[in-house]
């Protein structure tokens, strides 16, 4: 199967590629971990791309709405962070001091997941699981 280009997701999800779609997609596709709306407006602004930050936050919202972003909600903190959805099931480790966020590679309860469903008849669609602590970093300070 042929990877579709950035260009070829939005025109399938009914989008028009305008340079600020673009550039927040470029900006995720690269990052290996979500990041805010405020970094991508930074980002952005680095590229000598015109543009408001609520137009970052509009253009997000499409693309969530569209499944082509993913929205994290940090629990504790009023800010959302965003990443490319490359339709990848992730857990996240998130650091209390810094908001530094990892992705954690493997789903360590998918077999418990697999268990309650056993043992309740339920049929269990998806989980959210993220852990929060301190990076290294934030503990030597």
């Amino acid at each position: 199967m042929k990877k579709m280009t950035i260009q070829e997701d939005l025109k399938e999800k009914g989008l028009k590629s305008t340079k600020h779609r673009m550039a927040i997609l470029d900006i995720l596709v690269k990052k290996d971990h979500p990041i805010s709306a405020e970094q991508i407006f930074f980002e952005i602004q680095e590229m000598d791309v015109a543009i408001n930050l609520s137009t970052v936050y509009r253009n997000l919202e499409v693309l969530v709405e569209k499944s082509m972003v993913t929205k994290l909600t940090l629990s504790g903190d009023n800010r959302s962070v965003y990443e490319y959805n490359r339709m990848v099931h992730r857990h996240y480790l998130i650091c209390l001091g810094c908001k530094k966020i990892l992705a954690i590679e493997h789903c360590p309860i998918k077999k418990y997941e697999q268990q309650i469903e056993s043992e309740t008849d339920y049929k269990i669609v998806g989980h959210k699981l993220d852990l929060y602590g301190y990076c290294p970093e934030c503990r030597e300070k």
